[in-house]
């Protein structure tokens, strides 16, 4: 029972000071393709993914994705630059992601 020193490589302070934050976006056309969003939200930074959520049964959009910005500040550019930006004729609904509420045994969301 002792004091353990971890001391971090320069790769993995980098990728621990890195802080990637998820935008919701809302409210869009289901003919809007991964490519045209990742397109889109490049012009607030760098995009790290982007996640269509679609029905598991027909594989059709439900009209909301999850984007992945590398930093906290060009998410906060991503909302400021697209909640209520028209695409497709739909003003899109964007802001910073919630944390996923956690679901188990017993528990209610």
């Amino acid at each position: 029972m002792g004091w353990r020193l971890i001391f971090l490589t320069d790769s993995a302070e980098k990728a621990a000071s890195r802080m990637e934050v998820q935008v919701y976006v809302g409210n869009l056309s289901k003919s809007i393709t991964h490519e045209e969003l990742n397109t889109l939200f490049m012009k607030a930074g760098d995009v790290t993914s982007v996640k269509m959520i679609t029905d598991k049964r027909s594989g059709q959009s439900k009209g909301f994705a999850y984007v992945t910005m590398s930093v906290q500040s060009e998410a906060d550019k991503a909302v400021s630059m697209f909640n209520s930006y028209s695409l497709s004729d739909q003003q899109l609904k964007v802001h910073l992601a919630r944390p996923r509420e956690q679901r188990g045994f017993g528990k209610t969301i």
